[in-house]
């Protein structure tokens, strides 16, 4: 009785926490560059039972003919083992400022060990160490010409440099060039992981690698192609549709646990109150 408590109990705590997931990408549907985030479910390891005790008669197995003294499997319960964001490419948005700069997946490599399709990011200046990654291109110029994210974070480009600019009348090509009076004056810095999955993924959009090394550039990558469009930013890939069915079961799920758990608790007051009453 008391174990149907905690695998119940397990199931809840999962559905609740699949549901925060699913509030957070419904709440980012908007916001650009959102990479929706995806969660797998898996049961914990069962238990094998089995009688004990010299006093126990085992049962005989009717097709060996061998008695067994097994009882057999016993479920323990459900767990969210891990959250992976989605890296499909979001719907490109129209802004017309010169400042938006949106990156467009072209032909990216499969890693051949975990069948992850691989993804492209731009490259910014964290203000730890190190660089962090984003695929949010709603860049502006600070007060000193920078070009940086919404958070303030420098842009750097295809040498690992901040990209410094007189004023937004600037032009980007397809290859990330950045022209000012059509001469060239630096290159957006494009970095590319193999295993996106592994990046982890921070507040306001941003990535950074597990062990806080830089991801190689893409420019440097014979199989990895990819555009800009200037004057377009990437929208959010959240499927709000389906984010909002995803919620409905989720919160099924958690009720129909609810319900059992509630059983359970009646089941073990009348136990207590009722039957284990002393007259």
């Amino acid at each position: 009785m008391f174990r149907g408590f905690t695998t119940v109990a397990s199931g809840m705590i999962a559905q609740q926490r699949r549901t925060e997931l699913l509030t957070n990408n419904m709440a980012n549907a908007n916001t650009p560059g959102f990479k929706a985030d995806q969660s797998t479910i898996r049961s914990f390891p069962e238990m094998l039972m089995s009688r004990l005790g010299p006093t126990q008669i085992p049962t005989k197995d009717p097709i060996s003919g061998k008695y067994d003294s097994q009882v057999g499997a016993l479920s323990t319960g459900v767990y969210m083992q891990e959250t992976m964001a989605l890296m499909s490419q979001g719907q490109l948005l129209q802004t017309d400022l010169n400042t938006d700069i949106a990156l467009i997946d072209g032909s990216l490599p499969v890693d051949e060990e975990t069948g992850q399709t691989g993804a492209v990011f731009y490259r910014l200046q964290h203000p730890t160490e190190g660089e962090a990654y984003t695929r949010n291109a709603n860049f502006t110029l600070d007060g000193s010409g920078y070009l940086t994210n919404p958070q303030g974070l420098h842009v750097l480009d295809s040498e690992g440099q901040r990209i410094q600019l007189q004023n937004d009348d600037f032009q980007v090509d397809s290859s990330g060039q950045i022209l000012v009076d059509n001469v060239a004056v630096a290159r957006i810095g494009v970095s590319f992981s193999s295993q996106p999955n592994t990046l982890v993924k921070q507040d306001n959009g941003l990535y950074r690698s597990v062990d806080g090394t830089d991801l190689p550039s893409a420019y440097d990558i014979d199989n990895v192609t990819f555009t800009m469009q200037q004057g377009y930013i990437e929208g959010s890939n959240v499927d709000t549709a389906r984010t909002m069915t995803d919620m409905l079961t989720a919160y099924r799920a958690f009720e129909a646990n609810q319900k059992v758990l509630q059983a359970y608790d009646r089941s073990m007051d009348k136990a207590v109150n009722e039957v284990g009453r002393v007259n």
